[in-house]
């Protein structure tokens, strides 16, 4: 074998190295977005994010910079998952205040599992929280939301149909009077909807229920919409059922990562006009 076959075989061997090991990269990238995407990471952008660091991985200088990146974002996560810095972040993504005299207690969506037709737990929790506050007198009305087609599968059962099977189920008589949310995609479509249910009925005062990292968010988004009506806003949070806030575990902190990831996309998506999140 003479010495350009040696060398040719080398940069084979090489790059074929590099190959795999982009690949590989790319598998840790794509389960990291599949856990942190939500339902924004679907199965072509994960395979694609797979060829394209196999790609970069048979070539050395795209090599090398894929190498420093996810050296960089490993050594970010692990600060994340081993030491509670996310705890200040997570602070400025909560407003709760004590609850008061309102009109309506608005319960914010969050999500079904399609397959079983139940409540996910943040949407079970918001439910409860605000019967609780219907049932202790704050106010005589409480609205659910009504996903639109956009979210979920064609099949997938309406949040508000589960809502308010449950209600009845636990005041067959003598409940909270129900209004629904029609149609609904993002916090902002909700706010409009309450925005012409307070016109029409004359509210000054709503309890927004939301879970705690959504609830800043939200009453900003829902005084947007009702400061010019003269209705007042007052953010009352469920539980927190993803993670325990205090984040004594690495795996708190990690839900606590993919929530503050979510919360900072949906604000950048808002602030250059894109469609938010929820």
């Amino acid at each position: 074998m003479t010495v350009g076959q040696k060398s040719e075989r080398t940069d084979t061997v090489e790059r074929v190295r590099g190959l795999l090991s982009g690949a590989a990269i790319g598998c840790a990238l794509a389960v990291f977005a599949a856990y942190l995407g939500e339902i924004r990471a679907p199965v072509p952008p994960l395979l694609l994010c797979i060829l394209a660091c196999a790609a970069l991985g048979a070539f050395r200088f795209p090599r090398r910079l894929l190498n420093v990146g996810a050296g960089l974002l490993a050594a970010l996560c692990a600060l994340c998952l081993l030491t509670p810095v996310l705890r200040s972040p997570l602070a400025t993504l909560t407003e709760n205040a004590v609850p008061v005299q309102a009109d309506a207690v608005v319960v914010l969506g969050a999500g079904v599992w399609c397959g079983t037709g139940a409540l996910e737990p943040s949407s079970l929790a918001r439910l409860i929280r605000g019967m609780e506050l219907w049932r202790a007198g704050f106010a005589p009305a409480l609205t659910v939301s009504e996903q639109s087609g956009l979210i979920g599968p064609k099949s997938c059962p309406k949040l508000s149909d589960l809502e308010r099977a449950s209600i009845e189920g636990l005041y067959p008589s003598g409940g909270p009077q129900v209004l629904t949310l029609s149609n609904v995609t993002t916090t902002t479509d909700e706010a409009a909807r309450v925005r012409e249910l307070a016109r029409v009925r004359g509210w000054k005062r709503v309890l927004l229920v939301t879970s705690p990292s959504h609830s800043a968010r939200a009453a900003r988004l829902f005084r947007a919409q009702l400061a010019p009506l003269g209705v007042a806003v007052t953010s009352v949070n469920a539980p927190e059922t993803r993670f325990d806030p205090t984040l004594p575990l690495p795996l708190d902190r990690l839900a606590a990562l993919r929530v503050l990831l979510y919360e900072g996309i949906s604000r950048v998506k808002a602030g250059v006009g894109g469609t938010p999140e929820r």
